[in-house]
């Protein structure tokens, strides 16, 4: 292991953490050790958040850089990334379970075109304008960075989720403070030598691996200036009161419990519908916060999409994450497969029916692994049709008309993602506008860089990506000339 792995990214160069903690990390697919980072603590934080300050506020810092030089330094970013693309792809795969041609898809390629999108941003965005005034004069109407922005990743897509924030910040002319999960933050390090390689400037970056008390301090910390959060709903609630508190912008995205409505008509060939099917509904394991877990199916033919995506689920191939075969790897940690587990424990109680899986996979004695499973019979009062179990698990409900499908999509604390699925892709767009969800996808879903990402209700609060999550890191100053 690199040396700089026991050493912090602050101030555009490696740092002696404050104390000898250090996180270490497991491979789920193997319960091996994977290695160890320092955990910083809060006077690490300090230092992290001190040299942000500095480089946002300094004559000729960041802030003040020509939108134009930023993006070529994002774009230095970005090719240093890809440079390291084997090597993200791995670890992450190692550390958080995410199968090994998935990670390279996106984990690798996606980060990189979202710099790379706000880059051009950079380049493009008009960040001042000139009014006439209707009380004579003008105005300048300038949109400026917001300042230091603290950002706080989860562990089931730690790049993807870490560019969602460093790329718009970068590109408004903010600074970061990247909290990585504790589950999963060697990869972050490569993050953090890129950056180097690329010469960001000193502070512009800084990364501090830790727990949760690491992420409160930074969260209140009285010199960050705004605080970008992906994680879970009841996280989410606390950063929410502690910004209110404090009148700090705040951006969360959040959990969810998205519905999948297959429609009278759609093609229910595997061929066709399978690989899209899966992946909107089983993407990294079930570790996805948009997945269209609840899959509404109409009554009429009800047995049908039961027994489709019994055998879509049945035959998808479950392993160690680097196996090039594997499309289901392990749970992220031992705890997450408890509560997989606890779950499907929940739903067979409530009377729901397992069609496959419900188990723990045969002839896998170590890792932490979970049978990619289907409950049928449910019904949406069912506390595993309501609450977000983050793993392999479908529920599939029948309803009876349009109007039912859309009302029992709607009867749900989330709003996140969402699928329509339907031989008639006008109809289908139809039925996704119904739907009270931030996104929504018709026979697929992947967010697009260029579209914005957020829910509502309780998958959070604001935007990222498209030119709309560029704006959640700028604010308006006008000028009266």
């Amino acid at each position: 292991m690199d040396h700089r792995y026991a050493q912090l990214y602050v101030g555009g160069g490696w740092v002696t953490p404050s104390t000898s903690h250090v996180i270490t990390l497991v491979n789920p697919s193997t319960e091996a050790r994977l290695g160890s980072v320092p955990e910083a603590l809060e006077a690490d934080v300090d230092v992290a958040v001190d040299a942000a300050r500095r480089a946002f506020d300094e004559p000729g810092g960041w802030a003040h850089w020509a939108p134009e030089d930023r993006a070529d330094v994002m774009e230095r970013f970005a090719t240093e990334l890809e440079a390291r693309a084997e090597r993200i792809a791995g670890l992450v795969s190692s550390q958080n379970g995410l199968p090994i041609s998935w990670a390279r898809q996106l984990e690798v390629g996606y980060p990189t075109s979202v710099l790379r999108y706000y880059a051009g941003l950079a380049r493009t965005t008009a960040f001042s304008e000139v009014r006439a005034g209707l009380l004579g004069g003008s105005i300048e109407v300038r949109k400026v960075p917001v300042g230091v922005v603290a950002a706080i990743v989860p562990w089931n897509y730690p790049q993807v989720l870490s560019m969602f924030k460093i790329a718009p910040a970068m590109a408004a002319g903010c600074t970061v403070v990247l909290k990585p999960s504790p589950e999963a933050a060697l990869d972050a390090f490569l993050i953090a030598e890129a950056a180097e390689a690329a010469a960001v400037p000193a502070g512009v970056l800084n990364i501090v691996p830790g727990g949760r008390e690491a992420g409160a301090h930074l969260v209140s910390h009285p010199r960050v200036d705004k605080v970008s959060f992906t994680g879970s709903t009841a996280a989410g609630r606390a950063i929410a009161e502690i910004c209110g508190r404090l009148l700090r912008p705040v951006t969360l995205e959040l959990g969810g419990k998205s519905a999948g409505i297959i429609l009278d008509d759609a093609e229910l060939d595997p061929v066709g519908i399978g690989e899209d099917l899966v992946a909107a509904t089983l993407a990294n394991n079930g570790q996805t916060c948009f997945l269209s877990t609840r899959i509404l199916a109409p009554r009429t033919r009800y047995a049908e999409v039961i027994d489709l995506l019994t055998d879509l689920v049945r035959a998808l191939p479950v392993g160690d994450a680097l196996d090039e075969s594997t499309l289901i790897g392990p749970m992220a940690t031992r705890q997450q497969r408890d509560r997989v587990e606890g779950y499907i424990a929940k739903g067979r109680h409530e009377g729901a029916r397992v069609t496959t899986g419900g188990g723990r996979p045969a002839g896998l004695d170590k890792g932490w692994f979970v049978e990619p499973t289907v409950f049928a019979d449910v019904d949406n009062g069912f506390v595993v049709a309501q609450e977000e179990i983050f793993g392999p698990v479908l529920c599939v409900l029948p309803y009876d008309t349009v109007d039912d499908a859309v009302r029992i999509a709607n009867d749900s604390d989330y709003g996140l993602g969402g699928t329509v699925w339907t031989a008639d892709p006008e109809r289908g767009a139809d039925v996704a506008r119904r739907v009270r969800t931030g996104t929504i996808g018709v026979n697929h879903y992947l967010p697009d860089p260029v579209a914005p990402f957020g829910g509502v209700k309780a998958s959070g609060l604001g935007i990222e990506l498209g030119p709309e999550g560029l704006e959640a890191y700028l604010q308006i100053q006008s000028v009266y000339l």
